[in-house]
């Protein structure tokens, strides 16, 4: 009977680890998350998709993705916040999408080639100086033929693609990002490593949920 009783409250003492365990990471989950969107709304990545794997369509990818993030980075000097460099970026997209063609054409390459704005999911990745969470951004995103090839995406406001690694602080500040947020994004912040896998975590839960009708993709 003794044996039994014991039995039950070494259960009962799991159940209530796990409990705390799954409170505890539901409350970093949620902080983690607001922090992302927090810095996700103060941002616009760069989206560029190759055609496709030929290394031809690759090479291709790098010179419209050059061509377009030079002039995106130019227009982008008169942009003070997130909200300032979305309507820029809105204003001269087609002439975005045509510097973009011209430079296929330039280059012996008809595919057609599409630029927009809008919310696109990335993973945690890593650059030089900074590294970004999982989550949903605001993208500049240009479409190469088929888009069927390996991407390439980095931060066009900020101008974090093209600063230095020692500049990006700097970058990051005049466009409005907190000092919190710069010391989460430069790693700074010692626990940015498990504040980024728990963003993914939390995004994949969310993936699955609303593939099962669960919740709004």
């Amino acid at each position: 009977m003794k044996t039994a009783v014991t039995s039950r409250n070494k259960l009962k003492l799991v159940e209530i680890a796990l409990l705390v365990g799954l409170a505890a990471f539901l409350a970093s989950g949620g902080l983690a998350l607001r922090a992302q969107t927090q810095l996700a709304e103060r941002v616009v990545r760069l989206h560029v998709l190759a055609n496709s794997d030929g290394e031809e369509d690759q090479e291709l990818k790098l010179l419209v993705r050059d061509r377009v993030l030079a002039r995106a980075t130019e227009l982008l000097t008169q942009a003070g916040n997130r909200a300032e460099a979305e309507s820029l970026l809105r204003r001269e997209l087609p002439e975005l999408e045509a510097l973009a063609a011209r430079e296929l054409r330039a280059n012996g390459c008809d595919y057609p080639v599409t630029a927009e704005l809008t919310d696109t999911e990335f993973p945690t990745r890593e650059y030089d100086g900074f590294t970004l969470p999982a989550g949903e951004y605001l993208a500049l995103r240009v479409v190469i033929g088929e888009g069927a090839g390996r991407n390439w995406w980095c931060v066009v406001f900020p101008p974090l693609c093209t600063a230095a690694s020692a500049e990006v602080p700097a970058a990051a500040l005049a466009a409005g990002l907190t000092e919190d947020q710069v010391g989460l994004i430069t790693e700074e912040d010692r626990g940015y490593v498990l504040k980024f896998k728990t963003v993914e975590w939390w995004e994949q839960l969310r993936s699955q949920l609303a593939e099962r009708g669960f919740a709004k993709s």
